[in-house]
């Protein structure tokens, strides 16, 4: 029977998806894991493998376009099998051929109510409400099968929320009887996620109100240039075709510690990276990057026509990139405070670091520590406004402004001021590398409390940044200048930088953000304070 495959919501802030690159053709055998799309997000592209076998009968969006979440993505069933019931009455598309697909009119969600009562011993589990803001979770991953014998405590699923993806355990000991939700598929806070009871027990007619995907809801398609669009994403270039054979449960460690799969040997069979390749995995040591390699990393280059108007299409990053700082700028009340910094100490406390073997950080990484430390004794600034009411955050999380060729991503440090020196230093390179190749995770993109923009390695001696919602401030740091400047009385040359303070002022008000600022001052000044 065909499978009607939906545009994913691969991260809690994605409403369309784009397609840049499809790696199947209408008539292709799939294979269960075989990369089905690049799927371009409003945060990054990544690979959507596909969960079932069969035949590509339809592909539902033209590649460099895009579509609404849950909308038709692909079709997948048996070769020469009808498939317009699904499609609206449409054919499926021959491969080659001009595709022409006509709007059609949403399904109607289906919706099964409970016919009879709960049979004895059997329990009812019913989507969590995983998050104050939660109103619908996704089926990310099941972990147990209809039959599978389940435990008090065992892994059931991955539920994915507005925010983020979480395991779900079971409370229950017994034999998995009925998935009420497809994996991928999305239900209801409370509606039924899974029943669990004596094997054998007859639950067909068991179910509280359930909500299936929609099946057939498509929003009306544009007309785009989808050779133009081709050329101009930066996505096509950042696919690889070859696909590295890793266990799912191998993929999965490897996501969560950061491992560079294409770096890991594999051991299992055909050389497929297993469970122990990721647990043994030790990366290779890596030269530090400098800082000018940074500009490589700025906006994609645009070639100069002589009198010849030209245009790039904008990708989901740059357009949710745009909306989001206007919403900031227009919605926050910014205000800016700077200050200049004598850097001399901090230039020789550097040197002496850097001179203990193997290790190296750069003046961005003191300059992260210095401000986690600051933001300890200034609560406040480590704060959001949340309308009737100011939440004061209980961690510290830092996130460090990025440039890619789409505009600008800020992953998080988490518990910032918990780290050393090295372990910033090490974070801050690794996903600066992973954010210009668009391999970050959601998650690494979430929960900053604090943001810091640095434009230093440019020669940039300073600058005013829009703040990162829902933060209350942003540091921006200039280039270090070697100048005149008075000491002792006397006129030396001396290093100095600039920062400027972005403030909401409804959180941080201006004494408060200045008294943050001479706290910070004090830190980088007088670098042997940080230890105190």
């Amino acid at each position: 029977m065909a499978e009607v495959i939906t545009m994913p919501r691969l991260s809690d802030t994605m409403t369309e998806g784009k397609v840049a690159k499809w790696h199947k053709k209408v008539g292709d055998k799939v294979k269960e894991g075989d990369i089905l799309a690049e799927i371009e997000t409003d945060k990054a592209v990544q690979d959507f493998e596909s969960e079932v076998e069969g035949t590509l009968l339809y592909v539902g969006v033209e590649e460099g376009s895009a579509a609404a979440v849950d909308s038709v993505l692909a079709i997948i069933g048996n070769e020469g099998e009808d498939i317009s019931g699904l499609t609206g009455g449409a054919a499926a598309p021959s491969a080659g051929s001009e595709e022409k697909k006509s709007e059609e009119q949403p399904k109607t969600e289906v919706v099964e109510t409970a016919s009879a009562e709960v049979p004895a011993g059997v329990e009812v589990i019913t989507m969590p409400r995983l998050s104050d803001t939660m109103t619908e979770g996704k089926v990310a991953k099941w972990h147990k099968n209809v039959g599978d014998t389940v435990k008090e405590g065992d892994l059931l699923a991955e539920i994915e929320t507005d925010k983020a993806v979480q395991d779900f355990e079971s409370e229950f000991n017994g034999v998995l009887l009925k998935q009420g939700v497809e994996e991928g598929g999305a239900a209801p806070v409370d509606s039924v996620l899974a029943i669990i009871g004596p094997e054998g027990t007859d639950v067909s007619a068991v179910g509280a109100p359930k909500a299936s995907a929609p099946a057939s809801e498509k929003p009306a398609e544009q007309k785009t240039e989808a050779k133009t669009e081709e050329k101009a994403s930066p996505a096509a270039n950042t696919s690889s075709s070859d696909r590295v054979a890793i266990s799912p449960l191998a993929k999965k460690m490897a996501q969560d510690k950061g491992v560079d799969i294409n770096a890991v040997q594999g051991s299992g069979e055909n050389g497929r990276i297993v469970k122990k390749d990721i647990e043994n995995y030790q990366p290779a040591a890596k030269p530090a990057a400098s800082a000018p390699a940074a500009s490589a990393a700025a906006q994609v280059a645009v070639n100069f026509v002589q009198g010849e108007d030209t245009e790039t299409p904008n990708s989901q990053v740059r357009n949710i990139i745009a909306k989001r700082l206007s919403e900031s700028k227009f919605s926050a009340p910014h205000y800016y405070l700077m200050v200049e910094i004598n850097m001399d100490k901090a230039i020789e406390a550097r040197k002496e670091i850097n001179s203990i073997p193997d290790t190296k950080i750069s003046f961005n990484d003191m300059i992260i520590k210095a401000t986690a430390i600051a933001l300890r004794k200034h609560p406040q600034v480590n704060s959001s406004w949340a309308g009737d009411k100011i939440i004061h955050r209980g961690n510290i999380n830092i996130g460090v402004a990025v440039a890619i060729p789409d505009g600008l991503v800020v992953p998080v440090l988490k518990n910032t001021d918990q780290m050393s020196y090295t372990q910033i230093s090490a974070s801050v390179k690794d996903m600066a590398s992973r954010a210009k190749s668009k391999g970050l995770k959601a998650n690494e993109m979430e929960g900053s409390t604090f943001s810091i923009s640095n434009l230093g390695m440019f020669g940039i001696e300073t600058f005013t940044s829009i703040i990162n919602q829902p933060n209350s401030a942003i540091l921006s740091v200039g280039a270090i200048i070697e100048k005149p400047i008075v000491k002792n009385g006397q006129i030396v040359v001396g290093n100095t930088m600039k920062l400027s303070l972005a403030c909401d002022h409804r959180v941080v008000d201006g004494a408060t953000g200045a008294q943050f600022l001479q706290t910070l001052r004090t830190y980088l000044e007088n670098p042997l304070t940080l230890l105190l």
